[in-house]
C-alpha cells in the first residue's frame, strides 16, 4: 500500500536506438572528411605562401611543409608552366587547395544525403506559403 505523503519516483529507462548512432556515426566521419580536406588546404595554402616569399627551401621547416605538399597536389603539379616559379606554384597547389574543398564539401553532403535520416539532414531550402 503507498504512502500518502511520499513523492512518486518513476524511472525511465531511455536507450539510444539505432537512429540516433547512425546520425552520431555520419556526423563524425563527415567531420573527419572536413578535417582532412581542411588540412591539405591548409597545408597547401602555406606552402605557397612560403615559396612566394621566397622562404630558405634548405629549412626543415619548409621542407617538412614541401614534403606534404608534394603528396597531396592530386597530380597538378605540371598543369600550369608559366616562367616563374613561384606563380606556377601558387596556380598549381591553388587549384589543389580549393579541388580538396570541393571534394570535402561534396563527400560530406552526399554522405549525409544518403545516410542520415529524413529527420536529420540538412534543409536546402525552406517554403512557406501563405494560408488564406
Amino acid at each position: 500500500m503507498p504512502r500518502v505523503n511520499e513523492p512518486v519516483v518513476e524511472e525511465h529507462v531511455v536507450e539510444r536506438d539505432d537512429e540516433y548512432r547512425r546520425v552520431r556515426t555520419v556526423r563524425t566521419v563527415c567531420a573527419v572528411i572536413d578535417i582532412v580536406c581542411w588540412t591539405f588546404a591548409i597545408v597547401l595554402l602555406v606552402h605557397i605562401f612560403l615559396v612566394i616569399a621566397g622562404a630558405n627551401v634548405s629549412n626543415g621547416f619548409f621542407q617538412f611543409v614541401a614534403g606534404w605538399a608534394d603528396g597531396i597536389t592530386l597530380g597538378l603539379d605540371g598543369l600550369f608552366t608559366p616562367e616563374n616559379a613561384s606563380v606556377a606554384t601558387l596556380l598549381n597547389e591553388g587549384l589543389a587547395a580549393l579541388l580538396w574543398l570541393i571534394i570535402g564539401g561534396l563527400l560530406t553532403t552526399l554522405i549525409t544525403r544518403v545516410a542520415l535520416p529524413v529527420g536529420h539532414r540538412r534543409a536546402w531550402y525552406r517554403r512557406t506559403t501563405a494560408v488564406r
